[in-house]
């Protein structure tokens, strides 16, 4: 069996969805790394366990419901298995190992025996080379890239991806398109944190994408967007909707999204597009800055 993964779209055949599982219980603040995560830790919401497990458990059981091969990793006791799509991501038939923050490394030996499975050969990125999944985006042949490129990169602990990865995926696939966005980040506002270019740009159907405008440092990086995908084929998403993590979906196939049943905009403009929206409620995932597309890892597509 091997790796392929073509774009975002695709038939999805197998994936792995994370788990929350002995996720560490309620964290203390100096361990958390996202604002969004911190302001509900602060505020008394942070997500239970227990609620997690349900949540990811229906996501699962609607993927096995369309035929999917759902692989769920390898229970690492005290450690948040949740976010998935951040340790690893396929290109084709190459699996990346993603380089992630160092307190997040152990996340992968949970899904080794997984990919044991895989006849494919893992690529292990050079140290500097820093990028995580959520920060990459495939699409008719183009790679888009969100990264971070100011003189704070070091002490931000919300940049995850730098410009280095653009450099190393222009090598390795020098008959693509790689594309860069230079993502906005906060270490304290989740309204002004772009996390992660899932976060803010999401590919549907065959053509069309859910994007925050305000999520690039570049504006013209924007307006690119717009000429490239069409303005009918844009659904724009405000501020409040970013927060929500209404871009973060996932695809089943070119006609299916898996969306959250509190985005009646979104799914409204998708039904409207002529796609089918499967409804399943990840609100205490989100409480962490992800959801549908975080939570998962496309393994093969096609």
């Amino acid at each position: 069996m091997n790796f392929l993964v073509k774009d975002e779209t695709s038939k999805l055949k197998s994936v792995i969805i994370g788990i929350a599982n002995s996720s560490g219980g309620i964290p203390d603040l100096k361990d958390l790394y996202d604002p969004k995560s911190i302001e509900n830790l602060i505020s008394g919401n942070y997500p239970l366990e227990i609620d997690m497990i349900k949540e990811l458990d229906n996501f699962s059981n609607v993927l096995v419901k369309y035929g999917i091969e759902v692989y769920r990793p390898d229970l690492i006791k005290d450690c948040n298995q949740i976010f998935v799509r951040d340790i690893g991501f396929v290109i084709d038939e190459f699996f990346f190992k993603s380089n992630i923050l160092p307190n997040r490394a152990k996340e992968f030996k949970g899904i080794e025996s997984i990919l044991d499975k895989f006849s494919a050969k893992i690529i292990i990125l050079p140290e500097y080379i820093h990028i995580e999944g959520g920060d990459l985006l495939y699409h008719d042949n183009h790679i888009f890239i969100g990264y971070y490129n100011k003189e704070d990169y070091s002490k931000l602990i919300t940049a995850r991806t730098n410009r280095h990865a653009l450099e190393y995926f222009k090598d390795f696939f020098p008959n693509k398109k790689i594309k860069g966005f230079q993502l906005n980040k906060s270490l304290n506002n989740p309204l002004e944190n772009i996390l992660h270019l899932d976060c803010c740009l999401q590919i549907v159907g065959k053509n069309k994408a859910i994007i925050y405008p305000q999520a690039f440092e570049n504006k013209d990086d924007y307006k690119w967007l717009v000429s490239f995908f069409g303005s009918d084929n844009i659904f724009e998403i405000s501020d409040k909707e970013m927060y929500e993590m209404n871009s973060n979906v996932l695809s089943i196939n070119s006609r299916t999204v898996v969306s959250q049943p509190v985005f009646k905009r979104l799914n409204d403009w998708l039904v409207k597009k002529g796609l089918t929206v499967e409804r399943v409620d990840l609100s205490e995932i989100s409480k962490q800055e992800g959801l549908f597309r975080c939570s998962s890892l496309p393994l093969v597509r096609n």
